[in-house]
């Protein structure tokens, strides 16, 4: 019953974004607990801690760093369903600190230098974080940065890794950022 559920949930979400989940339907069949316990962990951070289009911020950069493919497209095709502006996405895909406003911009700078273990600025920019958003805040841009790695994770140590692509936002094709200096 259980597998069956999660099988309809997840012919409903490739559907909905136009996204293979065979990673995840490899996983269904070797453990629907673990798929569901899965799901449950990905959704933790508290999305009304912070503005919007700094928590998409911080998981575009967390999920540039584990994949450029379809994990990305999947991050930016959410983002513009919630509502963030296609010149907020670009902006933050191309690292264009001035576009993407100042939420997203602290929350981008706090996820690189986070990611890329810069620890002086890491601290530096937190401090910017709890001063704008508090502990909540925090906690919810942290949260972000570790789910947002978690199915690109998946996706390659189950053998369903690719190659990098170009994003679509909003009709218009991009190639993001590298994301240099970010393990």
């Amino acid at each position: 019953m259980l597998k069956t559920l999660l099988s309809r949930q997840l012919d409903r979400f490739e559907r909905t974004w136009s996204y293979d989940a065979g990673y995840l339907r490899r996983l269904l069949a070797a453990s629907p607990v673990s798929l569901l316990k899965f799901n449950l962990v990905s959704g933790m951070a508290p999305r009304s801690a912070a503005p919007l289009a700094a928590l998409v911020a911080a998981e575009i950069v967390a999920t540039l760093s584990e994949d450029c493919g379809p994990c990305i497209q999947l991050a930016v095709d959410r983002a513009a369903a919630a509502g963030v502006a296609p010149e907020v996405l670009r902006a933050i895909l191309n690292g264009d600190q001035d576009a993407m406003g100042s939420d997203a911009a602290i929350a981008w700078r706090f996820a690189r230098a986070t990611l890329g273990r810069d620890l002086a600025l890491a601290d530096r920019l937190r401090e910017e974080v709890l001063n704008h958003w508090g502990e909540r805040g925090l906690a919810a841009l942290a949260l972000t940065l570790t789910t947002a790695r978690l199915y690109p994770t998946l996706k390659y140590a189950m053998g369903h890794g690719g190659s990098c692509a170009r994003v679509i936002v909003d009709g218009r094709p991009m190639v993001p950022m590298q994301s240099e200096g970010v393990l």
